[in-house]
């Protein structure tokens, strides 16, 4: 009995080590499959580039710091109240582009020289909620009260070629540029000037409209001396009453006009604004008058182009680039967001450009190259705007 118990009690043993040895193979072998264990979250690891191209060499450094009122979508509205010619197309171009380049939205509008019309599309910009607005081109008689709601709202605003003047009160939140109008008059009127034979006034068509144009005003400030000290004589004054189509109205005009003066009785026409010489000059060509020269003030490719004409006799214009004054506003808008101080009133350098001095390829975009200084300016540009630029301009 005794040895049987013996038995049975190493049989146990025996199988309570086999037991022991299959439980020790189970825990030093590998699962077939991983156990589904949540770890708790770790720091992130910055993971090492797969290629070189991953990993640039050396950190770009850092632009100037953009203040905290310039912001990414600002709303701008840009409103002229001119018709959509090229002076026109290429100021929007330049606030436009400019704009853009800052991270900013930025809709343009032409109200054609209606002033009904650009009072309601400048009321129309306020209140939708644009941040700021570029305003060319606004008269004396409305412009302080088009703009004070604007004001009153917080808005920022640049204006060109805009009197702003309401029984001596203005606007001093408000920036406003112009073309140097004067130098501008000077440059062009020195040139019908040095037309004058032995020392007797020029006889000049006077192309011009108002009072009640900024610009066309303080042109007329240069000229109207001139009148008065014997250096000019005005025979005619003709301005646009169609400024859907002034170029047309204009060259109808004069071309009447031309039959009133012989030959050798005019010497020369004066555009205080491009787009009438552009109707004066086609009145002259159809007419075959070369004895009667032309000069003007503002300058387009059109302009270029007939001025390059065989026998052409559009001598000069004085302009100041039309993209320029639209870059050169959106900067100082820029600068308003910013917080910056701006000047209560700026003007843009004024250039004389010779049809001598123009190329077969000169254009707007390389006039530059021919006229010194055209197109450059580093007014209100700021170290930050450049840091925009980088970050938007692709």
């Amino acid at each position: 009995m005794a040895n049987v118990e013996v038995k049975k009690l190493f049989k146990v043993i025996g199988a309570l080590v086999i037991v022991s040895m299959l439980l020790t193979a189970c825990a030093t072998a590998a699962p077939t499959e991983a156990p589904k264990v949540e770890a708790p979250a770790a720091e992130p690891v910055a993971a090492e580039p797969a290629a070189a191209e991953a990993a640039p060499a050396e950190a770009a450094p850092a632009g100037a710091e953009v203040p905290a009122g310039v912001k990414e979508g600002l709303k701008i509205a840009v409103v002229r109240n001119l018709p959509s010619d090229d002076h026109t197309k290429q100021f929007l171009d330049g606030a436009r582009t400019e704009g853009e380049s800052f991270g900013f939205v930025v809709d343009t509008f032409i109200a054609d020289n209606d002033d009904a019309k650009f009072q309601e599309l400048v009321a129309q910009a306020i209140e939708k909620g644009y941040d700021g607005m570029i305003i060319s081109h606004g008269k004396k008689d409305y412009s302080y009260d088009m703009l004070k709601p604007a004001i009153d709202k917080g808005m920022k605003v640049v204006t060109f070629d805009t009197v702003i003047d309401k029984d001596g009160q203005n606007l001093p939140e408000i920036t406003t540029t112009a073309q140097d109008d004067f130098k501008l008059a000077e440059l062009s009127l020195n040139e019908i000037i040095a037309l004058s034979k032995d020392g007797q006034p020029v006889r000049v068509i006077k192309l011009w409209f108002g009072p009640g144009t900024p610009p066309l005003d303080r042109r007329q400030t240069i000229y109207g001396p001139l009148e008065e000290a014997g250096k000019i004589t005005t025979l005619e004054t003709v301005g646009p009453s169609n400024f859907q189509d002034v170029q047309g109205d204009i060259a109808t005009k004069v071309g009447a006009l031309l039959a009133k003066y012989p030959e050798g009785t005019v010497d020369a026409i004066w555009g205080s604004w491009d787009e009438m010489a552009k109707g004066a000059y086609r009145a002259l060509k159809e007419a075959g008058r070369t004895d009667i020269k032309l000069i003007s003030i503002d300058v387009s490719n059109q302009d270029m182009n007939l001025m390059r004409e065989p026998d052409s006799v559009w001598l000069s214009t004085a302009a100041v680039d039309p993209k320029l004054i639209g870059i050169v506003n959106m900067r100082l808008l820029t600068k308003k967001f910013a917080g910056e101080e701006t000047p209560a009133d700026y003007n843009l350098e004024a250039k004389l450009i010779k049809k001598s001095d123009l190329k077969e390829d000169t254009t707007m975009l390389n006039l530059k190259d021919v006229i010194e200084g055209w197109g450059k300016s580093d007014a209100f540009n700021e170290p930050w705007m450049d840091t925009l630029r980088a970050k938007y301009v692709k």
